[in-house]
């Protein structure tokens, strides 16, 4: 299963901070069996969006967890299209 996760930084962005979140996000997703997908730096209400592949909801939900140190975040589940279009017909 796929997830979005977009996060907010609890400390200012500097060059170190950013570099212990990116450290952050890939360690503790590790323990978790979740794959990063991508990751992304965001303008606006959020700091970065990750896109990360979990076996399933409480493992990616463990591993949004497991980072709270360093981040709040609010994780999504992300429907492929062609799924979506299937539950419709329904």
């Amino acid at each position: 299963m796929r997830f979005i996760s977009l996060i907010r930084f609890k400390e200012k962005p500097t060059k170190e901070s950013i570099e212990k979140n990116i450290e952050c996000i890939k360690h503790e997703s590790k323990k978790d069996d979740v794959d990063i997908l991508e990751m992304y730096w965001t303008l606006g209400r959020f700091d970065a969006v990750v896109i990360m592949e979990a076996p399933d909801e409480k493992t990616a939900l463990q591993s949004a967890l497991r980072r709270g140190d360093c981040m709040s975040t609010e994780t999504l589940v992300a429907i492929p299209v062609e799924e979506a279009r299937r539950l419709v017909k329904k």
